[in-house]
């Protein structure tokens, strides 16, 4: 059976991070399409495909993941017992994925992302151990 007080924690903190990362990407993206509006020239050069496509690739994968804590926080009340380890893996997720494509942005070169890079398969792979563990606690 599932705490209610642990549930509620787990829902609170979830949301208030959901929200959090999705204002926080959503003012990365409007701050992208500005510099794309205004013709930013250090943005838009040919040199900086690579960087714009990891920007990019950050604030959809950011808000994307943002949307998925709402709708985490939406599902705990349901899970029996509550999915500690999947609210872990989310957050870690959350974080890696992308915290991968932005530091990936940086120190790339010959079109090729930066080191930063090699968190996004771990952040993927958290990720589905936190869908596959929040399926697994819902009732049958």
């Amino acid at each position: 059976m599932t705490n209610p007080d642990e549930s509620a924690r787990l829902k609170s903190r979830h949301l208030r991070f959901g929200w959090g990362s999705l204002l926080v990407f959503v003012v990365l993206g409007g701050a992208l399409e500005a510099m794309h509006g205004f013709k930013v020239d250090w943005y838009l050069a040919v040199g900086n495909e690579t960087q714009r496509l990891m920007w990019r690739l950050a604030h959809a994968h950011g808000t994307f993941l943002a949307l998925v804590h709402v709708a985490f926080a939406a599902t705990v009340a349901a899970a029996s017992p509550a999915p500690k380890v999947s609210s872990a893996c989310l957050l870690g997720a959350s974080v890696a994925l992308p915290g991968g494509f932005l530091l990936g942005a940086f120190g790339g070169a010959g079109g090729d992302p930066g080191i930063g890079i090699a968190l996004v398969p771990v952040g993927l792979v958290l990720l589905v151990v936190a869908i596959a563990g929040c399926l697994r606690s819902l009732p049958r």
